[in-house]
């Protein structure tokens, strides 16, 4: 079928879906594969349940006639040239983030912020790979005036894949650490992967926003791009209130609901980037002083009269550091609780040795870390070691805390959260 067929059934549609125990009447099902699943075993349940139309690609379904069924050589591909025809519809202007940490606090920030001035369509939770990017493009109406689009990435290539999809006019990396080391394939591979999208807007004549007080991101910036520059520097940490994150931006001190200094080039982004699109700067404040963060990143709770810094979305070797400093920054009793750090690949020992090294250097009350390798290793070194997280909730609820600072910082797949449940 051409794209522009399919397309005209998209619009009369009530949209996509991918999983068929969420279909909708007049919806388009794409049967997506998996590592432990096939959507095109779902194909014919999904137009039970209503689905108009349902995008497969077993060859099973090559020489059907149902009208409602649509055989592509491949659905994911189709999915995103979809999402890409939709994007060149739309003549609004397009920024996209990635980054190795803070892409989801910062898409947050600056869609709050433009959101005074503008209607703005961001990326919804961590929709943000091979797959969410074209559901995100194939989200956003015809009423909308500014997309933000989170990029995620964990090899090399994918960022400029997405980037073709998506076309941003304008691009901004938040940072470059250790994420996605196995993918990657190093640290140089990181940048390599994640300036694919400094080269891509640069080559389509666009718009690179740069934090110009980060030598690695000033670095990998294209010759002759079009550079919107801004400095993290000109915020200022304001220290009356050493829990909570305050800034000092020129001569005024706003109070935001974040915690972390490293928060502070998120923030700087933001401004820059509201100030770039015309946003009233008494609106541009307003926007970060009341944005909440949630979803495990940067939240800030109280749990049994103890204070917790909740940062446990995900994490690397560079987000684990940035955390926490920040956390000894506040002082008081403190107590940690770290969980393994994913995707390093042939650098996971080497990486966990040395969180383990930088966390003795404090002076921890108790320090709890979770996970098969941290509890790999575990001889020579303070602390309590736990193989998974029941086992260290019993421990941390047997302690019986009080009026301590707790921070939880670990990858998603170990789910440190889940020890004050």
């Amino acid at each position: 079928m051409e794209i522009d067929i399919l397309y005209n059934h998209w619009k009369q549609s009530t949209g996509i879906v991918t999983d068929s125990r969420k279909v909708n009447p007049g919806c388009i099902f794409f049967a997506l594969k998996g590592d432990k699943f096939d959507g095109n075993t779902f194909a014919y349940d999904a137009i039970e349940s209503g689905a108009d139309f349902v995008v497969v690609d077993d060859t099973a379904f090559k020489n059907n006639d149902n009208a409602r069924v649509i055989w592509v050589e491949d659905a994911l591909e189709t999915l995103q040239h979809l999402a890409g025809y939709h994007r060149s519809q739309l003549k609004i202007p397009f920024l996209a983030i990635t980054g190795s940490n803070g892409k989801t606090t910062t898409k947050e920030l600056t869609r709050d912020v433009l959101s005074a001035k503008y209607k703005v369509y961001a990326t919804i939770g961590n929709l943000n790979n091979h797959i969410g990017v074209p559901l995100t493009i194939l989200s956003i109406s015809d009423d909308i005036e500014f997309a933000i689009i989170e990029m995620g990435a964990n090899h090399q290539g994918e960022i400029d894949m997405l980037c073709n999809i998506a076309r941003p006019d304008y691009g901004v990396i938040t940072n470059i650490g250790k994420a996605h080391l196995e993918g990657f394939g190093g640290v140089e591979g990181i940048k390599r992967g994640k300036s694919e999208m400094y080269r891509y807007v640069a080559a389509a004549d666009g718009h690179i926003f740069v934090n110009m007080d980060d030598e690695i991101l000033k670095s990998l910036l294209p010759t002759d791009a079009h550079l919107l520059t801004f400095h993290a520097s000109v915020l200022h940490i304001n220290a009356q209130n050493t829990d909570i994150l305050a800034y000092q931006y020129k001569d005024k001190v706003y109070q935001t609901h974040l915690y972390g200094t490293y928060n502070l080039s998120n923030i700087a982004f933001a401004i820059a980037c509201g100030q770039y699109f015309g946003v009233a700067e008494t609106d541009i404040h307003t926007a970060i002083m009341n944005y909440k963060p949630e979803n495990n990143r940067s939240q800030i709770l109280e749990y049994n009269g103890n204070k917790i810094i909740l940062d446990a979305y995900n994490a690397n070797p560079s987000s684990m550091k940035a955390s926490i400093e920040s956390f000894v920054r506040l002082g008081g009793d403190q107590v940690i609780v770290i969980g393994d750090m994913f995707e390093l690949g042939t650098y996971s020992q080497e990486e966990h040795l040395a969180l383990i090294r930088m966390i003795e250097q404090y002076n921890f009350i108790d320090i709890i870390y979770i996970g098969p390798m941290l509890s790999s290793l575990s001889d020579g070194h303070k602390g309590h070691f736990f193989t998974n997280i029941s086992e260290a909730k019993a421990y941390f609820v047997a302690q019986g805390y009080q009026n301590k600072k707790i921070l939880l910082k670990g990858s998603r797949g170990i789910s440190v959260e889940k020890i004050l449940e």
